[in-house]
This record gives C-alpha cells, sequence and structure tokens, in this order.
C-alpha cells in the first residue's frame, strides 16, 4: 500500500485514527502516553479491537507515567489485562522521563498516531510509512527499557 498521512486538531480526530491504527494492527502494539486518560482504552470499541488482535497473537507493550487513569476508568481494560496478560505488559516510566509530554501509539512498525504533546489533540496518523515511525519507535524503545513494572491484572500500580 501507499503512505498515507492524516492529520488531526480535534479529539474525535484523534480518535478516530487511534481505533484505524489499532485496528491495522496484527503483530506489535506499542504505546505511550503520559496517563491514557483521552485514549478510551476501556470503550467497548477498544476493547473488542485489542481482543481481537490479541486473539491472533498479537503483543500489546504500555508506558505511561501514571496509570490512575486506567485504574479508574477503563475496568473492560482491566479485564482483558487479566484475560491476556501472557501478551500484554504494562510499564512505568522512571521519574526521569517525566518531562515527556508527547503520545503516540505504533502498529507493526508502520503505522503510527502520534499527538506532538499530550494536552492538545494536534497531530498525526501515518499508515503504510516505515520510515516515518523510526524516531517514535527508538524513542518508545528508550522509554521502555528506562522504565519498571506497572499495572498487573490482579494488583494497580501503573
Amino acid at each position: 500500500m501507499d503512505r498515507q498521512v492524516f492529520p488531526f486538531t480535534t479529539k474525535s480526530g484523534f480518535a478516530g485514527q487511534l481505533a484505524a491504527c489499532l485496528a491495522r494492527a496484527e503483530h506489535t502494539l506499542r504505546l505511550f502516553d503520559p496517563d491514557f486518560a483521552i485514549w478510551e482504552l476501556g470503550s467497548s470499541a477498544s476493547d473488542a479491537t485489542l481482543r481481537r488482535f490479541l486473539k491472533g497473537g498479537g503483543r500489546l507493550q504500555l508506558a505511561a507515567h501514571d496509570g490512575k487513569p486506567v485504574e479508574r476508568d477503563a475496568p473492560r481494560f482491566l479485564r482483558l489485562l487479566k484475560d491476556y496478560g501472557h501478551a500484554i505488559e504494562v510499564r512505568r516510566t522512571s521519574q526521569s522521563l517525566r518531562q515527556l509530554t508527547d503520545s503516540f501509539c505504533i502498529a507493526d512498525e508502520r503505522h503510527i498516531v502520534r499527538r506532538f504533546h499530550s494536552d492538545h489533540f494536534r497531530g498525526e496518523a501515518v499508515f503504510d510509512g516505515p520510515a516515518d515511525i523510526q524516531t517514535s519507535l527508538e524513542r518508545f524503545l528508550t522509554i521502555w527499557d528506562e522504565s519498571g513494572p506497572g499495572l498487573y491484572a490482579n494488583s494497580t500500580g501503573l
């Protein structure tokens, strides 16, 4: 397929592009956000998409500074974590990374949805653009390496 770029500036624009990115994922999903508060990980649509992805053998990695919004507002995600804990890993960033304010979802190292700052909805989605995700992928791997265990199916703590 040809590379496709979709800029967005609204919450609904972000939500639509994120849903499209999650739906395209087959093997890996790598997500970073300070707290995932606006990601709607607990919605029925996200739950269905992520269950399909995980049932097909996908692996999900999430990194965040704070997991309280997910713990408080996303009971479906907590059930998903319980059901597919072997395929989901959640990490909490170290104190040295708390200044990071971007937000992104990388699917299969081919697709990305990114907000340039987590306090704003301005961002872009790039589908079938593996070269476009390289910087964010390297950033995620660094964040991942410098983060510790987070949320578990039977306990909180992200």
